[in-house]
C-alpha cells in the first residue's frame, strides 16, 4: 500500500471513530453525579436534548443510581441503560415529577389513563425512539393511583409515551412501576422485547396502538394486569389497538419483588368479602372504545395469577384473534373470561361492540379455583358471534354444590367486567349464554374437591358443535364424553 493511500485510510478510520463517539452522549459528561443522592434529571434532559440537537445519538447512563423523574425522551435518541446502572424515581421531594397535562377526554376512563407527563420518563409526538439495556428503573415512590388531587410532583408511571412511531424497548427491568411500568397510547411500530417487570400494578399498557410486538417478556404484578390491550377514548377518538402479536412471555402474581429477588412468595392476601387472589394476567380491556383486531397470543405462561379476558364494554369491536399454546397454573378465576357488555363509556353511548372470530386452541391449565370455569357472556341481544375452543385441557379446585348448581347468574350488562362479576357459577367447566356459532372440540374437564355442578351449561346459544369433550361425572371420579350438559334455548345443536 502506498503511503497517501495508508494515511486516508487512517484518517477515515479516526473520522469514523470520532463520529461513533460523537453520537454517544453519556450523562456523566452533562453534569450527572449517579451518587443516589443528587437530582439528575437535569442533566440527563440536557444530554437527550445535546443527542437531538446533534441529529440523533444514544445518550449513555454508566453504572450508578441515578435519581431522576420528568426525563423528556426526544426523536432519534436512544437511552442505554448499561448492567449496574439504575434509574430511581425518589421521594417527590427529592426528585418531583411533573404535573399531568390537561385533557378534556380523561372522563372517559380511568385517569392514569389520561395523562402522560407526570412519568418517571415521558415522550408525546415522536419518532425513533429506544430504550434499551440491561440496567434498571425504579420507580420507587411512584403512585399506584395517582389522580388530580395527588400531591405536588407525584408521578405514577415509569415510561410514559403518546402519539409516537418507531418505538423499541428492550432488556431492560422494571421493578416497582406504579400505575403503569409500561404506557403506550396511540403508539404504532412498538416493540417491546424481553423486558422484566416486578411491579405494583399494571405491567405494561398498549393502548389505541397499531403493529405491535411484544416478545419474551416476564411480567410480576400482583395488584393489577400484567399485559393489558386498551383502545381508550384518551386520544379524543376511538382508535382501535390492532396488528398485535404476544409472544413467549409470562406473567404472574407473586409477592412484589419476590420475583426480581427469585422468592416468588404467594403470602400477600388480597381482601374483599373473599380473597380475590393476584391478577398478573394478559387481558384486552377494560377500556374498550375503539375496539381490537387482527391480534394473535401465542408460547405463553400463566403463574398464580387470573386467566385469559377479553372483553368489549364501551362500544368498539373485537376481532379477528387467535390464541394458540397457552399454560396456566393456579389460576385465580375463569381461566377463559370473554365478555360483550355494554357499559358504553364512550361518547354518544353506543351500542355494544361485537365480539367475533376469535379462536382459543391449545391451553392447559391446572390448580383453577372452583369458583368459575372458562366464562363467556354476551348479553341479551347482543351475541358473541363465531368462537372456536380447541385441544382444551383444565383441571379445576372443584368443590361447587347442588346450590350452586340451582344459580343463575345476573346478566349486569352495564358492569366492570370481571369474571368475578357473577359470582359462583352454575357449572364447574364451561358457561356459555349469548353466543352465536360455538364450537368446542378436544376439550376434556377435571377436578379435586367433591363436584355437584354439571360440568357444561349453554344459554341462549345458537349453532352449536360440540366434538369430543370429555368431562370428570359430578360425584365421580370418571370422566365421559358429554356428560353432564344443561341447555337452556340452544338451537341448531351437534354433539
Amino acid at each position: 500500500m502506498r503511503r497517501s493511500d495508508l494515511v486516508a485510510v487512517i484518517v477515515l478510520c479516526a473520522l469514523t471513530n470520532l463520529r461513533a463517539q460523537s453520537a454517544r452522549f453519556p450523562v456523566d459528561k452533562y453534569g450527572a453525579k449517579a451518587d443516589g443522592r443528587a437530582n439528575d434529571t437535569a442533566a440527563i434532559n440536557q444530554a437527550i436534548e445535546a443527542a437531538q440537537a446533534a441529529g440523533g445519538g444514544t445518550v449513555v447512563f454508566p453504572a450508578g443510581t441515578y435519581l431522576a423523574c420528568g426525563i423528556h425522551l426526544q426523536s432519534h435518541v436512544a437511552l442505554f441503560i448499561d448492567h449496574a446502572a439504575t434509574i430511581v424515581a425518589d421521594a417527590p421531594a427529592t426528585t418531583p415529577c411533573e404535573a399531568p397535562e390537561p385533557n378534556e377526554w380523561d372522563k372517559y376512563q380511568d385517569f392514569g389513563h389520561s395523562h402522560w407527563h407526570n412519568s418517571l420518563m415521558w415522550g408525546d409526538g415522536l419518532d425513533d425512539v429506544a430504550i434499551y439495556g440491561t440496567g434498571t428503573i425504579y420507580g420507587k415512590a411512584l403512585n399506584r393511583s395517582a389522580s388530580a388531587k395527588s400531591p405536588a410532583g407525584t408521578g405514577n408511571k415509569a415510561i410514559a409515551l403518546k402519539n409516537s412511531r418507531n418505538v423499541t424497548i428492550r432488556d431492560i427491568t422494571i421493578r416497582h412501576g406504579g400505575h403503569f411500568a409500561i404506557l403506550a397510547t396511540g403508539v404504532d411500530n412498538f416493540t417491546v422485547d424481553n423486558v422484566k417487570m416486578d411491579t405494583n400494578r399494571d405491567g405494561i399498557d398498549v393502548d389505541a396502538c397499531r403493529n405491535v410486538r411484544l416478545s419474551n417478556l416476564t411480567v410480576n404484578s400482583p395488584f393489577d394486569d400484567g399485559i393489558c390491550l386498551k383502545s381508550s377514548y384518551g386520544l379524543g377518538v376511538a382508535r382501535a389497538t390492532e396488528n398485535v402479536t404476544i409472544a413467549n412471555c409470562q406473567v404472574s402474581g407473586y409477592d412484589e419483588g419476590t420475583y426480581l429477588d427469585g422468592t416468588y412468595k404467594r403470602t400477600v392476601k388480597y381482601g374483599g368479602a373473599q380473597d380475590r387472589g393476584p391478577t398478573g394476567r394478559i387481558k384486552f380491556g377494560t377500556e374498550s372504545s375503539g375496539g381490537f383486531r387482527n391480534i394473535t397470543i401465542t408460547n405463553s405462561v400463566f403463574d398464580y395469577c387470573r386467566g385469559l379476558a377479553i372483553e368489549s364494554v364501551d362500544g368498539g369491536p373485537i376481532e379477528d384473534v387467535t390464541i394458540d399454546n397457552i399454560s396456566m397454573r393456579d389460576v385465580a378465576n375463569a381461566p377463559i373470561f370473554i365478555r360483550r357488555g355494554n357499559r358504553a363509556r364512550t361518547p354518544g353511548a353506543p351500542p355494544p361492540g361485537v365480539v367475533r372470530r376469535i379462536n382459543i386452541s391449545n391451553v392447559v391449565a391446572s390448580g383453577v379455583n372452583g369458583a368459575q370455569g372458562i366464562l363467556i357472556s354476551g348479553i341479551p341481544g347482543y351475541p358473541i358471534e363465531d368462537l372456536r375452543l380447541s385441544a382444551i385441557r383444565i383441571h379445576y379446585a372443584g368443590g361447587g354444590t347442588s346450590r350452586d348448581a340451582a344459580l343463575v347468574p345476573e346478566e349486569k350488562e352495564k358492569d366492570y367486567p370481571d369474571p368475578d362479576m357473577f359470582g359462583r357459577m352454575p357449572a364447574y367447566a364451561l358457561f356459555v349464554r349469548h353466543v352465536v356459532g360455538l364450537d368446542v372440540r378436544d376439550a376434556d374437564f377435571s377436578f379435586d374437591a367433591p363436584e355437584l355442578r354439571p360440568a357444561v351449561e349453554l344459554q341462549d346459544v345458537v349453532r352449536v358443535d360440540l366434538d369430543h369433550i370429555r368431562a370428570q361425572r359430578p360425584g365421580t371420579k370418571t370422566r365421559a364424553l358429554l356428560t353432564p350438559v344443561r341447555l337452556d334455548r340452544v338451537r341448531k345443536a351437534v354433539y
